[in-house]
């Protein structure tokens, strides 16, 4: 899926062009849905939910590129003695 770049300068016309390229690549979206079998209303929530989760991610860490990576975290002492267990 391809989100066009912005046209405008002004913060306002800017929210307005998002606004109609999200509601675009949602009406999309969920017409694929739909064809998979979800319900409107189901995948509309399930979305609304998700695009909360974002939201509160972001506001959290509004630039998470910027963390270190899991591979250069310090690596654990392993905690027990490796069982394994059926």
């Amino acid at each position: 899926m391809t989100f066009p770049p912005p046209k405008n300068e002004s913060p306002a016309q800017r929210v307005e062009e998002a606004t109609v390229a999200a509601r675009d690549a949602l009406e999309r979206l969920i017409a694929a849905a739909n064809e998979a079998g979800w319900g409107s209303e189901e995948i509309t929530a399930a979305l609304l939910k998700a695009a909360q989760f974002l939201s509160d991610a972001n506001k959290r860490d509004p630039d998470p590129a910027d963390d270190p990576s899991i591979s250069d975290a310090p690596a654990r002492e392993q905690i027990g003695h490796g069982e394994l267990y059926d």
